[in-house]
């Protein structure tokens, strides 16, 4: 490919990223478009705005960008989480690394390439981008040293910066375990695989069990029902109550009868809906108990022991974990048999790896566009097409990277899928199991199938054997630097741009909003797409340490993008979405293991690199670089890993007795009775305006039970009706508001009567 079909795809992204940007800093400022732009900000602060003309709106303004920037740590930890955090660290880990060997790569091996060989060069545009690459240096040449020695720096650098962002998390992550909050997590430990009995209910075994086995540290329980189509029924009556008016009385007759209507259409006949009595409707969802259970323990130690421990002699029955935290739990997925676990895993297993494969053949198709310089000579009736210029570098330069990303955007939901039928338990575990597989599933497609299918094209000829093909597999990264550019500018920049200017919820909110009529949905708030969002950066950082020595030209391109990213992403995090649950920073031992792979990864491909260009003293001196980075991987694991797999007794013990010092754990005990609630519609449902009729007993004692708390009352207080914005704040709106509405009155009048003329 040459320097001018970069060019134009640069040109193309470039041109994208600054229309999407100065879209996001119209679009941000207009109260239609304020639960896209401001998600996470208008649930926590409740806040409805009120729309008014106001110029500076129709302005862009980069004032976002400071705003973010400025943005600390301890900010972006209290709105966001430690995941928030620690995928904030693996952008400025990249910033600082790549920085470092944009500096020595492109003003001390760029130009070794470029003036290696003894040749005419071109004008910039018209070179090729392999001129650029270590591909242009002599066999033999003495300058490999160089390589060498660069590439020591980066590894050993990279080292440095990946062990102190390692312990700066796993510090981090012990402050996330002595928050002042109570995580309920601590005290609760999930139970499956109970053996079923003939003679008691699923509940009566359990509290026997662990009032035999943990007596001095058990509390209570709750029993896991297989009851999903329940709960959506609950939570869909919690919806219609809170639609209902609540100024007036509304009765609800525990014995009234059904009532029979005849449709207008085909004169059917239906009965309206009939209150079970309470005592059929607990049986109903006693008969659908599971062999599975939440146990609350009495001290956060307790429950640690009791979860790590192996209950009986059969593993496969009552298995103990800690519990995810209460909005974590993912319930539909905790009722399954604990024996098809196994199954499933494997299946799924299977199922992915069957789906990589097939992924294949659209890569080979998109790596042969971007190769259409060889290809054409094989096939001549592509020389038609490719007559033109323009058209030569639009379908070389963009147009695969587009394609991929297009093919790349179902990767995701299928993953998920994967991950889901998996059986987790928790939506953080579903999502850090469907990030894995992204990430796997990028590597192999994205670099390895894009190497292998590069490689396949540019060497095939009628001579080519296995062998000859497999030895070319070292030096093919230089080759296929071009694609990886064009994937970093599509991929990377303009997918950066779409999350900024979050294309699918403002399409969805103007389809909901003006097509569909439908009301605003207040309680819906994203979360953040770690699953997608961090295998994506992974794999730039690849690429970045892969392509850094032996084509260093892809470095100011992915610089340019976690500049970019490092600022959109610390703007999304801090107003669009919401943390309801955070695994508290597990994403970070995928980062580092990431980063190690690409170190060891890029230190043997130059090995073989030295090894083809025959220059036995680098290839020598490359090979204890791959231990050191080894050992340096094992002292890491030792060191930090364990702080993330379970929680020191030492911390939960002091905490145990700190809060019964200060008298905190009954008041912790009593909170755990409602933390867990499965079906949380039959407790939110405000009862204070509802009376029932024909059981005076019940109406008696429900009426204490039906006051709301003071903390509930807090969290459903109307929201504020105020005329500030988050990005227009103390504007004099209220003369512009009257304006506006005195104009549109007089042109609604005007139109009346021309109506009636």
């Amino acid at each position: 490919m040459k320097i001018s079909a970069l060019l134009t795809s640069a040109g193309i992204n470039i041109g994208l990223c600054v229309l999407f940007w100065s879209l996001y800093s119209i679009l941000r400022k207009q109260p239609a478009f304020v639960r896209v732009y401001f998600g996470r900000r208008i649930a926590e602060e409740r806040r409805l705005l009120r729309e008014a003309f106001i110029l500076e709106r129709f302005v862009p303004s980069p004032s976002w960008i400071m705003q973010a920037v400025k943005c600390t740590e301890e900010e972006i930890l209290a709105a966001a989480g430690l995941d928030a955090v620690a995928f904030n660290r693996m952008l400025v880990f990249s910033i600082r690394i790549f920085s470092l060997a944009a500096i020595l790569c492109l003003f001390g091996i760029l130009p070794l390439h470029y003036f290696r060989r003894n040749m005419h060069h071109l004008e910039i545009p018209s070179e090729q981008l392999h001129i650029f690459t270590v591909s242009n240096v002599e066999v033999k040449s003495r300058w490999l040293w160089v390589h060498c020695v660069v590439l020591y720096i980066i590894s050993g650098v990279a080292c440095i910066l990946l062990y102190l962002e390692y312990r700066h998390i796993a510090r981090l992550r012990l402050l996330h375990l002595k928050r002042a909050t109570p995580n309920p997590g601590q005290f609760t430990v999930l139970v499956r695989g109970i053996p079923k009995t003939t003679k008691e209910s699923c509940s009566s075994d359990i509290g026997d069990f662990f009032t035999k086995y943990h007596t001095s540290s058990y509390l209570f329980h709750q029993v896991v029902y297989k009851a999903g189509k329940v709960q959506k029924i609950m939570t869909g009556a919690k919806k219609a109550c809170g639609k209902l008016d609540p100024s007036t009385d509304t009765t609800l007759d525990q014995s009234c009868k059904a009532i029979t209507y005849r449709c207008c259409l085909c004169g059917a006949s239906s009965n309206s809906l009939q209150l079970l009595p309470n005592d059929e409707v607990v049986q109903n969802i006693y008969n659908e108990e599971c062999a599975a259970a939440v146990v609350f323990f009495k001290t956060r130690y307790g429950a640690l022991v009791a979860s790590d421990l192996l209950q009986t002699s059969n593993p496969m029955e009552w298995v103990t974990d800690l519990a995810p935290e209460p909005n974590d739990m993912y319930w539909s997925n905790i009722w399954l048999p604990y024996k098809q676990l196994w199954i499933r895993r494997i299946a799924m297993l299977l199922g992915s790896i069957v789906f990589m494969i097939l992924f294949v053949l659209p890569v080979t198709f998109i790596q042969g566009l971007s190769q259409l310089d060889q290809l054409h000579q094989k096939l001549p009736f592509l020389n038609g097409v490719l007559k033109k210029p323009y058209m030569f570098q639009l379908v070389t330069g963009y147009l695969p990277s587009v394609i991929l990303l297009i093919f790349l955007y179902t990767v995701s939901p299928i993953m998920m899928l994967f991950s889901t039928l998996e059986g987790p338990t928790s939506h953080s575990e579903r999502k850090k199991s469907a990030c894995r597989k992204m990430l796997y599933f990028l590597i192999w497609n994205v670099f390895f199938v894009s190497l292998a299918s590069g490689t396949v094209i540019n060497q095939l000829n009628s001579s080519s054997t296995t062998k000859d093909i497999a030895v070319r597999l070292a030096s093919v990264i230089p080759g296929q630097t071009t694609f990886f550019i064009t994937y970093v500018l599509t991929s990377g920049w303009a997918s950066l741009s779409s999350e900024l200017m979050q294309l699918f919820g403002l399409i969805w909110n103007f389809i909901r909003k003006y097509i569909l009529r439908m009301k605003e949905d207040t309680t819906f708030v994203p979360t953040f797409p770690y699953h997608t969002e961090v295998p994506k950066v992974m794999l730039f950082i690849l690429l970045g340490f892969s392509c850094s020595v032996l084509a260093p030209l892809i470095l100011p391109f992915l610089l340019v993008y976690f500049f970019l990213g490092y600022v959109v992403y610390r703007n999304q995090l801090l107003n669009v979405y919401r943390m309801r649950y955070d695994t508290g920073g597990l994403y970070w031992p995928i980062a580092h293991n990431t980063v190690i792979f690409s170190l060891v990864l890029t230190q043997i491909i130059c090995l073989g690199v030295f090894g083809l260009k025959r220059s036995p003293v680098a290839a020598g001196f490359t090979i204890p670089l791959i231990f050191f980075i080894l050992v340096f991987n094992q002292y890491c694991r030792t060191q930090f890993l364990p702080l993330f797999k379970t929680f020191p007794a030492q911390d939960l013990i002091d905490m145990d007795r700190e809060d019964e010092r200060s008298g905190r754990m009954e008041h912790i005990h009593h909170g755990l009775r409602s933390a867990y609630r499965q079906f949380p519609g039959t407790e939110d449902i405000k009862l204070d305006k509802i009376l029932t009729v024909g059981n005076d007993e019940d109406q008696g004692e429900g009426h204490s039970s039906s006051e709301p708390s003071e903390e509930e009352t807090c969290q459903d207080k109307e929201p504020r009706r105020d005329l500030s914005h988050p990005t227009l704040k103390g504007l004099p709106v209220s003369r512009l508001q009257n304006l506006v509405t005195s104009i549109a009155f007089l042109w609604t009048a005007e139109r009346g009567l021309f109506v009636a003329h």
